[in-house]
């Protein structure tokens, strides 16, 4: 596992260029900085690595998603309009919120703040942003033609192993939030990333709570 972190994050480096992030508050488009280069835009990244190599093909797990879902796939060239449609309606729900929503291709990023969304050390959600992941469900059950990988990450406090624990449990609880709303179990892939992968200084308190997140990456279902 260690190995591919390793391998994942590379390759995460590397997709950095061309990343795209808007102004939660805003909705302007802004240059991926990563928080002075520390990574805000590797997550999708990282988990299109991550699925790479879990599956054989994106080809054989979409054809797997259109079987098992019930779903049509997003044809031929509309790929960018639907994800475009769905980024704008993301963004208009999560204004304010403190949800980041960030583009990378045909790839959509939800970054969530550990300070919204969960206690300190905790992984049961804040009620306070059930509203929030309410707004979400309503997109993701409008556009359902998408994968939707839930990915937990922490600070660097604590054992590996802890953290990878505690990783693994804030992305299912997001997870079974959101198919409570009714959204296709099916359409999800929840992982968890520990402390991997981080987005900002884990030697400042401030960074600290950048690095513990929850992030959902939507991807295109396509023929």
């Amino acid at each position: 596992m260690k190995q591919l972190f390793v391998t994942l994050s590379l390759a995460c480096a590397i997709a950095l260029t061309g990343c795209t992030t808007f102004d939660p508050y805003t909705g302007e488009e802004k240059t991926t900085n990563t928080v002075k280069g520390a990574g805000i835009g590797a997550g999708a990244a990282l988990v299109v690595s991550y699925l790479a190599n879990k599956d054989k093909s994106s080809r054989e797990r979409n054809q797997r998603l259109l079987r098992d879902a019930g779903i049509g796939a997003i044809v031929g060239g509309g790929v960018g309009y639907y994800m475009d449609t769905q980024e704008a309606k993301l963004r208009k729900q999560l204004r304010s919120t403190g949800v980041s929503v960030q583009r990378d291709g045909d790839n959509i990023n939800l970054i969530m703040p550990g300070n919204i969304t969960f206690p300190s050390a905790g992984s049961n959600l804040k009620t306070d942003f059930f509203d929030v992941l309410d707004s979400v469900a309503l997109v993701l059950e409008e556009f359902d033609k998408t994968v939707i990988v839930v990915a937990g990450y922490t600070d660097s406090v604590g054992s590996t192993s802890y953290n990878q624990l505690l990783s693994e449990s804030r992305a299912q609880s997001v997870t079974n939030y959101l198919q409570n709303k009714e959204i296709k179990p099916v359409r999800f892939d929840v992982i968890g990333f520990g402390k991997s992968n981080p987005i900002a200084d884990n030697n400042t308190e401030a960074g600290r709570a950048l690095n513990r997140r929850v992030e959902l990456t939507l991807l295109p279902i396509t023929e």
